[in-house]
């Protein structure tokens, strides 16, 4: 019993190390009732570099990522094909900023729901990752 426990144990933090990319403080802007569209933030890190290419959620009818960028005095934002993760470096994903903009909500979230959402990161070999995240609803 002893052994299994260490070999359980072993597994997990020899996935844990491998992992190539971690991911901090998740959370989606929660929404008013017949509000469809909303946002997810978080912090992105990837051991060995890479980019994001994609995201999805089973919440949303699609999923895409976004930047906020000031273009002379307008704030614009616009979708990104892929956000590159600097090896090591954190990626944050905040208001005004990049962040994971989700369309076509299925129903209203409320603090305290947990949204699901895969992101997937590829790394500079073209191997894919997929990140599962559970980001909470919050309004701040």
């Amino acid at each position: 019993m002893k052994i299994a426990a260490f070999a359980a144990v072993a597994v997990f933090a020899t996935a844990a190390a491998n992992a190539q990319v971690t991911v901090d403080k998740p959370w989606v802007r929660s929404t008013v009732a017949q509000q469809t569209t909303t946002a997810a933030y978080l912090t992105i890190t990837s051991a060995r570099g890479g980019k994001l290419v994609s995201a999805s959620s089973p919440v949303a009818a699609a999923v895409d990522v976004h930047e906020m960028k000031m273009d002379g005095d307008l704030m614009k934002m616009r979708a990104v094909d892929a956000v590159p993760l600097p090896a090591g470096q954190p990626v944050e994903f905040k208001p005004n900023g990049l962040h994971v903009m989700l369309t076509g909500l299925k129903a209203p979230l409320k603090a305290g729901d947990v949204v699901p959402i895969k992101l997937v990161v590829e790394d500079a070999k073209g191997k894919r990752e997929t990140v599962d995240v559970k980001a909470v609803a919050r309004q701040n």
